[in-house]
Formats: structure tokens, sequence, C-alpha cells
């Protein structure tokens, strides 16, 4: 029994049969329900249209990712990450974001996202700056219009939202493209850039990259959805299920989502169904939470060799194109790997720099007793070289 129907209630049970009259739908939300299955265009008829030049472009950054996602793996192992969250297996999905944008877009990647900013033109070296633990963050972010890279679970997506909406308010042609694990749209704040962004109308895509595992959390145990992409539903902004394997797919997609957010048409939340081949991170051991089988399954189901069936029927997949995208490949590998093992410079007073624009009195705390310690530690070591000079003397004949 509800409070209404309590005995002595001023309602009639007549006045409780519907809502108000003046209750309507806002929007009709029919155009706004993703399609039953993930969209696709590989091994479709569909393809035929798809360009050849956006095809191969597409294929050497999946080859370059795939070979930049094994190399920041293998720096890891050898001390010179503190920790890399590989996104080896969807590559598509960070390939395809990159070159949906134009120049004076804006990317809000997350953790695992430094691919894409690799792709969309970052130094391999600045994007792993952060994962070294050597600074805050490796670049100028209003250089390359990349957000910085987002540890904490779908923060940066406000972020977005925020920015989307200034430069709408400013008259600025500009879209931003937040890109977020299936595990953050469990966070508050997936859902609060959400409402904002629809309530706005302004101009943002949301790309999910539903890898199946909120590091050890399998999406059935974070949802009762039918998708992700329904979600979009519920604030009022279409919702797109895309094949995240499928690289021109994902391209499509996410280009489709970026005209329109441009013409004024609103946000967009895209998932694509993808999967992480990888751990977690170097820290994580997938065996505890996935069989082995599961994930050969999909490894058949890889964005490369998807892609490299249709370049084959087109004979684009020359020996001298393969070669030259693997070599290529290779020299970016190289540059990395000889560049991160070179031992940076750093200075631990930079801990305090660039937080705030003026310093808070816990962070002028915090420098002064760190700059107490460090000045002592120099001390000591003076100390100890002035002695170990002396015992030196005296022992000489």
């Amino acid at each position: 029994m509800t409070v209404l129907e309590q005995p002595g209630s001023s309602r009639s049970k007549s006045s409780l049969a519907g809502p108000p009259p003046a209750w309507r739908p806002r929007v009709d939300p029919a155009p706004l329900l993703p399609d039953a299955a993930p969209y696709r265009l590989l091994g479709t008829d569909a393809a035929g249209r798809l360009d050849s030049g956006l095809l191969t472009r597409l294929y050497a950054q999946l080859v370059r990712g795939r070979r930049y996602n094994a190399q920041a793996t293998a720096l890891t192992r050898q001390g010179r990450l503190a920790v890399y969250p590989s996104s080896t297996g969807q590559e598509a999905c960070e390939v395809a974001a990159a070159l949906a944008l134009e120049e004076r877009d804006w990317l809000f990647p997350s953790y695992r996202d430094t691919l894409a900013a690799v792709a969309r033109g970052l130094d391999p070296v600045q994007a792993l700056t952060l994962l070294r633990g050597d600074w805050h963050n490796g670049y100028d972010p209003h250089e390359h219009r990349i957000a910085p890279l987002c540890t904490p679970l779908a923060t940066q997506l406000p972020h977005a939202v925020g920015l989307a909406h200034a430069a709408r308010l400013k008259g600025d042609d500009v879209v931003a493209l937040a890109m977020v694990g299936d595990g953050g749209t469990s966070e508050g704040d997936f859902h609060e850039a959400l409402n904002f962004a629809a309530l706005w109308q302004a101009p943002v895509v949301f790309l999910v990259q539903n890898n199946g595992f909120a590091i050890s959390v399998p999406l059935a145990k974070q949802t009762a959805a039918p998708s992700l992409a329904h979600k979009a539903v519920g604030y009022g902004m279409p919702g797109r299920l895309v094949d995240g394997n499928d690289a021109p797919a994902v391209h499509e997609v996410l280009t489709e989502a970026v005209e329109r957010a441009r013409g004024g048409g609103g946000p967009t939340l895209v998932e694509a169904v993808t999967y992480r081949i990888e751990a977690h991170t170097n820290a994580d051991d997938a065996t505890r939470y996935r069989a082995d089988s599961e994930v050969e399954t999909w490894r058949a189901h890889d964005p490369i060799a998807l892609l490299e069936r249709e370049l084959e029927a087109r004979q684009l997949l020359t020996e001298e194109f393969v070669g030259a995208t693997r070599d290529g490949a290779e020299q970016m590998a190289a540059d990395l790997r000889e560049r991160m093992n070179a031992d940076p410079v750093l200075d631990p007073m930079d801990l305090f720099n660039h937080v705030f624009a003026e310093q808070t009195s816990q962070l002028r705390e915090q420098a002064e007793q760190l700059r107490a310690e460090l000045d002592a530690e120099a001390a000591g070591h003076t100390e100890d070289a002035a002695g170990t000079d002396g015992s030196a003397e005296e022992a000489r004949p």
C-alpha cells in the first residue's frame, strides 16, 4: 500500500489512474534507440563502398598501434614504465577515434587511450610520460588538443562536456570526443556528463569501449541494460552500437556523430564492442577471471586480420605496402625504446608545479617539507663525500 492509498487520503482512486494531462514525452525515443546488433562493414556488401585510401590509412595505423602496444608492454617489463594498460585488440577504436576528428577538435582520453593520442599525432614518449611517473602530464594539451590522460574513471567526461559547451557558446566550430571504458559507465561522472550534454545540446561524442571487463568484473555484473548504447535514450541522445574491431565501421559511426555534433545536432553515445586481449595492466593476472579459450575466440576477430581480408580482396595488401608499413612501425618502436631507455633528469619539486594557478596552503606546506628533506639529504651526501676524501688523504703514505 502506498502513501496515497492510505485510509483517509484526500486523493480518489480515479485521480491515480495516470499522470496529469500535461505529461508528454520530451522526445520520441524511437530514433534514439541503437540497432539490435553491432553495426558492421567488413565482411558485408556495404564494404564495397569504402574508400581504398581510408582503408590503407586505417591499416597502417593499426599495425603501428599494435607495435606501439607491444613495445610499451616490453618497457614495463624492463622497469622503464611504472604501469601500462595495453589496448591490444582495441586498436580499431583507438585509431578511429583519432582519425574521426578535425585538427581543431579535442580528444579526451582515459588512461588506456595513449594509442589514440599517438594516432592523433602526439609523440609516443610524451604519451607515456605520465605512466612512467615523470610528470603530471607529458604534453601541452592546448598545443595538441588532447586533454591530459585521465586515470580516475570517467572524470574526463564532464570536462569534455564543459569544453564543448563553452566552445558552442563562443561560436567556435569545435567538437569534443570523450573516451571511456565499460567500467567507467558505472561512475556518477558518466551519468552527469550525459545529462548535461543532452540538456545543453553540447557538441560532444562519447565513445564507450566495451572490452568486456572492468578490471576483473564482467559487464553482466555492472549493468542489466540491453546494451550500454541503450543508456543514451534515458538522457535524450542517440545511442549507436558498433563492432569495435571493425575499424572502418567505427570510423564511419564516429565521423557521423562528430558531424552531427558540429552541425548543432547535439551529443551521441557510441558503444564499441571490443575485447581486451592482454591483462588490465602488468599488475593484473587475467587468468583468474577469464578462460584462455575466450581470449582465443576474440583473437579470431582481430581488427588487423579483419581489415587485411578486405585489403587482400582489393589486391591492396601488396608486399611493398606491407613491408613499408611494418618498417615504419619498427622505426617508431626503435625510437621509442631508445628514448625511453635514457634516464630523465627530474626535479622532485615539480610535483607542486602546474597543479593550481596559486598554490594552496597545504601544497605550500608539503613543498616546504619536501624542500627541507632534499636539503638535508644533499647536506648528508656532502658530508659523506668530505669524510671519504679525508680518509683517503690520511691513508696516503
